[in-house]
């Protein structure tokens, strides 16, 4: 019977090998999936505040474009924009020189709480739909 002859340039890997360079794969593996789900929740986030800044420029646009200037004080609705609802609140304030009115708006989408919010000023006297004084009869 003969031995099994050993050759010398031919060496595999041992147990220990496969299990280190295993397991250093699986760390790699590991925390790409991580940063894959960390990217994946960061671009749902971005995509709620994007909606968001959208319903206040939306509310802003309302404000500045009625002609009557917005009522001093709290008011607050909910809106659907997005295929989510989001309740916007604004808070009007006359400025100190009393010629503008200062409404902050924020809006937040129900489920997620995304925030947005936006200051804008508005002439105070402009009511543009006021018919103007009748001219006297001569």
């Amino acid at each position: 019977m003969t031995s099994p002859v050993s050759k010398q340039g031919e060496r595999g890997f041992t147990l220990i090998e496969m299990l280190v360079a295993l397991s250093v794969f699986s760390l790699a593996a590991l925390s790409l999936i991580r940063l894959q789900a960390y990217t994946t929740h960061n671009a749902a986030e971005l995509e709620m505040r994007v909606v968001a800044q959208s319903v206040v420029r939306n509310r802003a646009v309302e404000i500045l474009t009625d002609p009557r200037p917005p009522a001093l004080g709290q008011e607050s609705g909910t809106v659907e924009n997005g295929g989510w609802q989001w309740q916007w609140a604004q808070q009007a304030k006359l400025t100190e020189d009393q010629r503008f009115i200062q409404v902050d708006i924020s809006a937040r989408e129900e489920g997620s709480g995304a925030p947005a919010s936006l200051t804008i000023l508005r002439p105070s006297a402009l009511v543009l739909d006021e018919q103007p004084d009748a001219l006297p009869e001569t």
